[in-house]
């Protein structure tokens, strides 16, 4: 039993650091090389967790390999736009000057339902809207309306906006982050003093609690108990 738990958790550091290593794009945007790598990975490392008898060796050395080279192709698509057309491809343009183009549809084997959904995540609701569409190399749908179709923006209408500012967690779930409220060039006595405008007398009672530059906080209370 003992020697399970040690090969699962060298495992699964293993994981962590190999993920880690392939970086934060490879992370949240699966290219289908990408992808790939990660199926057979998971698979490799489930190899000798199901199978005690199996060598740990036997599943560290590919996942290593395979982390190689993934790592390897990554560098040589930094340099070469052509080895990046042959691993990740190219987009797709499916709507052009707001034309529908089915024989891109077919080559990608991409279907209306599909065009649909993701025009619906985008806030489209009405194809006719939609200037450019393109379907990215990770399946995305990246779109582009008309002029006509789109919000109008302070600097068309000739007025000054605010900059926005980005909130930062201050308290989470009762805990002050310090470093956080420290970074907004705020401190302990500022929070004190916000948290009694709105009657709490302790962190703890602040389940999230963001700000930012300009002091504006955004406030949840504990669930009650």
């Amino acid at each position: 039993m003992a020697i399970s738990i040690v090969r699962t958790l060298i495992l699964y550091l293993l994981m962590i650091v190999t993920m880690r290593i392939m970086g934060k794009r490879q992370i949240g945007e699966l290219e289908p090389a990408e992808f790939v790598v990660a199926v057979l990975i998971s698979d490799l490392a489930a190899n000798p967790l199901a199978d005690p008898g199996i060598p740990l060796l036997y599943g560290l050395v590919p996942v290593m390999t395979l982390l190689f080279c993934e790592t390897m192709i990554s560098f040589g698509m930094l340099k070469s736009q052509r080895l990046r057309k042959i691993v990740a491809g190219s987009p797709s343009v499916i709507i052009d000057d707001g034309r529908l183009d089915p024989r891109e549809m077919r080559r990608n084997r991409y279907t209306l339902d599909e065009l649909s959904e993701h025009l619906r995540k985008a806030g489209i609701h009405d194809i006719s809207a939609v200037r450019y569409a393109v379907l990215e190399t990770d399946g995305t749908l990246s779109t582009c309306v008309y002029a006509s179709e789109a919000p109008i923006t302070p600097k068309q209408m000739n007025t000054r906006a605010a900059e926005p500012e980005i909130p930062v967690p201050v308290i989470s779930d009762g805990a002050v982050l310090l470093e956080n409220l420290k970074n907004l060039g705020f401190n302990l006595s500022w929070l004190d003093g916000r948290l009694r405008e709105r009657g709490c007398s302790d962190p703890t009672e602040i389940f999230y609690m963001t700000c930012d530059k300009s002091g504006r906080l955004y406030v949840a209370p504990q669930f009650d108990k």
